[in-house]
């Protein structure tokens, strides 16, 4: 099966500044996305500040938007953990209030190896109903799904998808050529790969961009889709800027402020997450700027 097709929004939590969820602000965050076409919603994973959550705070903010899209679109919940046994927690958890699917990251810190981690994923995969969406990204987690691996892990009947943000264009497209079928697919993780991606038959994109213009990353697939490959490409290379400069520093720290200098009052970072350099800063404005974004 397929998720969903198009573009899927990794969501930014806003807390409020005693650390507690905004869950108001988070509500008209959903409303943004779905009103400019945004194709699913990806709550509580890394650009959702995750990882500084308690799990219960995680599955009341999955239940949450759960209730408040309302079926409007998919929501996929983040379970993922670098111990096994809490990601099926965390995967129960999501499924019990209702989350359409799960992304699941690769363990991090106490790297396994290809073999622990098809382990992992079938443990995982056989403790819900829910479809999963692998994520690689070995650049934040220091391990990589290779190619075997994925092609084995596609195998189980509800992992249906991979999120690829190795970056690594030759191993993308071998995973398209050796795992991809009408029951699993590939999504851009990178922003700043999506077009290449859609090319090579990904499905859509989980988006970081999309926090801060879900409209133009919406229709950098539905123009390609439609076969308006130069449209599509137009739109991306223009977004392309703001696209790499919301990973001047730590993914979520440029998208998060870039959200509040939108007046989207997605309130602090959690430490050990601060404030933006101030160059940096300067840098992301003036793409922000030439996006028309803020004055």
């Amino acid at each position: 099966m397929t998720l969903f097709e198009g573009s899927a929004t990794a969501m930014v939590t806003p807390f409020n500044q005693d650390g507690t969820i905004n869950y108001d602000k988070f509500e008209k965050m959903i409303e943004f996305q779905i009103e400019n076409g945004t194709s699913a919603l990806v709550v509580a994973a890394t650009t959702g500040e995750v990882s500084v959550m308690s799990d219960e705070d995680q599955i009341a903010l999955i239940k949450f938007a759960v209730e408040k899209v309302n079926k409007r679109v998919p929501v996929i919940a983040g379970a993922g953990s670098n111990v096994t046994a809490h990601a099926i927690e965390l995967a129960q958890g999501a499924e019990a209030v209702g989350a359409d699917g799960l992304l699941i990251v690769t363990p991090y810190y106490n790297k396994t190896t290809q073999k622990g981690l098809i382990k992992h994923y079938t443990e995982i995969a056989n403790s819900t109903k829910l479809p999963i969406i692998l994520y690689s990204v070995a650049g934040r987690t220091g391990i990589n799904i290779t190619v075997a691996t994925c092609k084995e892990l596609a195998k189980i009947p509800n992992i249906v998808a991979i999120k690829e943000a190795s970056g690594d264009m030759s191993q993308i497209a071998q995973i398209a050529e050796q795992c991809c079928d009408e029951n699993f697919c590939i999504y851009s993780g990178n922003d700043d790969q999506t077009l290449p991606m859609l090319s090579l038959g990904a499905k859509g994109v989980i988006s970081v961009l999309a926090n801060c213009m879900p409209k133009a990353v919406s229709d950098i697939c539905n123009k390609y889709f439609e076969g308006d490959v130069k449209g599509s490409r137009e739109i991306f290379l223009n977004t392309l800027d703001l696209a790499n400069k919301l990973f001047i520093e730590t993914n979520p720290i440029p998208v998060k402020t870039a959200c509040n200098l939108m007046g989207m009052n997605a309130g602090k970072l959690i430490a050990p997450l601060y404030d933006m350099e101030e160059k940096n800063l300067e840098i992301l404005k003036e793409s922000l700027r030439n996006q028309g974004l803020i004055d």
